[in-house]
């Protein structure tokens, strides 16, 4: 068979995918909470060392910064440049590397966050909204609305006092693979599915919550028990992925010639994880075991030190205050291994100190994210690109080592053979800037027909 000629291609090489050495260690919060210049920029203390790279990702990280604060002003790629000071082609290619993102799709996206901003905030109307972030139209503004959050700005305007939503699917949304990855474990404590209802206990800012959604082909109801209906609505488009370009996707696939990869799933997501936190307990507990192993550790730590919601049979995740409270010797008798206690409680203790602020790493570039995750003990390559692109919503990850991952690209490819590190970066950089999409897929692809 001709091997096709992207196998050839050269793959740029991540922080975190070619294992960066790492230098002396900072405490994160000073990583991310320096003082900032007049345009945004990150103020470097003399203590940080310095990358090659760190001054076009500083002037990055600064327009970045510009266009979330005033999308309007940016109307096109062509005005990205403009304002970076350089050719097209190399602001595509600085934020590719540090956002993950095209220009096109890093505008889209912060238009919209500025508009559910404002509708939240400010009592605009739609149309004042769409014109207040710079949108080309309101009815086209208002069906990437729809499309991107599930509800007509008008809807998503009233959710604070809410406490039920019905949220519209794309068309051809795949259901029956966000169910199949929802009821992976059938005896979890936190969650349950039982056909078309799932329900899962969670934390929504000062509260516990019990989320109840039923599924239907076109559209998901939603009801909760407590908490902001803004943040329950972020949580949900979270969970069923809205906010994900998967039509960006199947276009690279098929622009590479590997249409197969999407055949029956083109509108599948990556369902994002209640918290970043609960991300980084599974990420750390899922390290070099089977998943049966996997989910069993996990329910002995929720019923640990979990949160019971009131009233209820299901536990939410501990806060990383409970976990950090705990010893190694606490967790020993539930079979996790001593390293991986100490990791697990460690790294809480961080995150409860306020070293690790971990909510943070939402609005941080990838490059900085991966540098200050990789500073963690037992956060390796694998686990920070699995949390990127589970938990912060990163779309161009890719989780070397991953045994999924390269047995999806051998069969994907027809491979004699796995591919190794290297080989997984270089094949799967055809995907780009969509390569944790294309992991999702190539998870998938593995698995019978749900």
């Amino acid at each position: 068979m001709r091997r096709p000629s992207f196998l050839q291609s050269r793959c740029p090489r991540t922080e975190a995918s070619r294992g960066a050495p790492r230098s002396r260690r900072i405490p994160v919060s000073r990583q991310i909470l320096e003082p900032r210049g007049p345009t945004g920029s990150l103020v470097l203390s003399s203590t940080m060392r310095l990358a090659p790279d760190d001054t076009e990702l500083e002037q990055t990280e600064a327009l970045v910064a510009d266009v979330r604060r005033t999308p309007k002003a940016y109307a096109s790629p062509a005005a990205l440049a403009r304002r970076l000071g350089k050719p097209a082609t190399k602001v595509s290619e600085l934020l590719r590397q540090h956002y993950h993102a095209s220009p096109e799709d890093l505008l889209l996206q912060a238009r919209r966050s500025s508009a559910r901003d404002l509708l939240r905030r400010s009592g605009a109307t739609p149309s004042e909204a769409a014109a207040e972030v710079g949108a080309r139209s309101a009815a086209g503004f208002e069906r990437d609305f729809r499309r991107s959050c599930g509800l007509d700005p008008s809807d998503y305007a009233a959710l604070g006092t809410a406490r039920r939503i019905v949220l519209s699917l794309p068309n051809g949304y795949p259901v029956h693979y966000l169910k199949r990855s929802l009821g992976r474990d059938a005896d979890s404590v936190s969650e349950r599915l039982e056909g078309d209802d799932y329900r899962a206990a969670v934390q929504i800012g000062p509260e516990l919550s019990l989320i109840h959604l039923r599924f239907s082909p076109a559209r998901v109801s939603v009801e909760w028990t407590g908490g902001d209906g803004y943040a329950v609505h972020a949580l949900v488009v979270g969970l069923l992925g809205l906010q994900q370009n998967a039509a960006g996707f199947v276009r690279v696939a098929r622009r590479a010639g590997l249409s197969r990869l999407t055949n029956g799933r083109a509108e599948l997501r990556i369902v994002q994880t209640p918290s970043v936190y609960e991300g980084l307990l599974w990420a750390i507990i899922g390290q070099q075991i089977n998943l049966p192993f996997a989910f069993a550790l996990r329910r002995r730590l929720f019923e640990l030190v979990g949160q019971r919601v009131p009233g209820g049979a299901l536990i939410a995740a501990p806060m990383p205050e409970a976990v950090a409270r705990l010893e190694p010797a606490d967790l020993l008798p539930l079979q996790f291994s001593r390293q991986k206690a100490d990791y697990l409680i460690g790294v809480s203790r961080r995150i409860a100190s306020g070293e690790l602020p971990l909510e943070t790493l939402r609005s941080q570039s990838a490059t900085r994210v991966e540098r200050i995750l990789l500073t963690q003990r037992g956060i390796g390559p694998w686990s920070v690109n699995y949390l990127m692109m589970r938990s912060l919503g990163f779309g161009d990850c890719v989780p070397v080592g991953d045994t999924g991952l390269t047995s999806g690209l051998q069969r994907l490819l027809r491979l004699e053979e796995r591919p190794d590190a290297k080989t997984t970066l270089r094949l799967m950089e055809v995907f780009a800037p969509y390569r944790s999409l294309a992991t999702a897929h190539l998870w998938a692809s593995k698995q019978p027909l749900p």
